[in-house]
């Protein structure tokens, strides 16, 4: 009999969705995204700020990209969920998963110089600000609720930025061992 299996997709079928290392780093810093987000919270109208975002940055640059999408998501819904902001876990499980993405599509693990690592924090916390924006007004049912927040969500995305910036070359270090 012969198989009309690719070689590609008989690989897959034998890999495991998930490594060992993987699910164990994803969950280990889907916990520290949750904490960062979680327990320094300084409220801003419809909200709060954090610095899990510097967190999200970081992984984006030192992991890989399914790691990172996964615990840039599930930790920030969760300190939402636990936090008493339930109705802002779904829309943080989008604009989570997007901040991530850019950061890692346009930096990648980090190999790229400061100015690029700059450059997709700074667009990163942009798109979270405006995102944030939207289902605010979305949510509740008026722009100008939504845009309340703007100002407090650009201010953490410039805090996020400057204090991976701050942390980066440490990281760095750590992962060339």
């Amino acid at each position: 009999m012969i198989s009309t299996t690719s070689p590609a997709a008989a690989r897959a079928q034998q890999r495991p969705a998930f490594t060992a290392r993987e699910l164990t780093v994803t969950a280990v810093m889907t916990a520290l995204v949750f904490l960062a987000t979680f327990v320094p919270r300084i409220p801003i109208p419809l909200g709060y700020a954090h610095l899990g975002d510097a967190v999200i940055f970081l992984l984006a640059l030192s992991i890989g990209r399914r790691e990172a999408l996964i615990a840039a998501c599930l930790g920030s819904a969760l300190s939402d969920v636990l936090g008493g902001f339930l109705l802002w876990a779904v829309p943080t499980l989008v604009i989570k998963f997007f901040m991530a993405d850019i950061v890692w599509r346009i930096a990648g693990r980090g190999g790229v110089g400061r100015l690029r690592v700059l450059g997709a924090f700074a667009l990163s916390s942009v798109w979270m600000a405006a995102a944030y924006t939207v289902f605010g007004a979305a949510l509740y049912a008026s722009v100008a609720a939504g845009l309340a927040s703007t100002p407090g969500l650009l201010m953490e995305g410039a805090v996020n930025t400057v204090a991976a910036l701050i942390v980066w070359p440490a990281v760095q270090r750590f992962l060339k061992k």
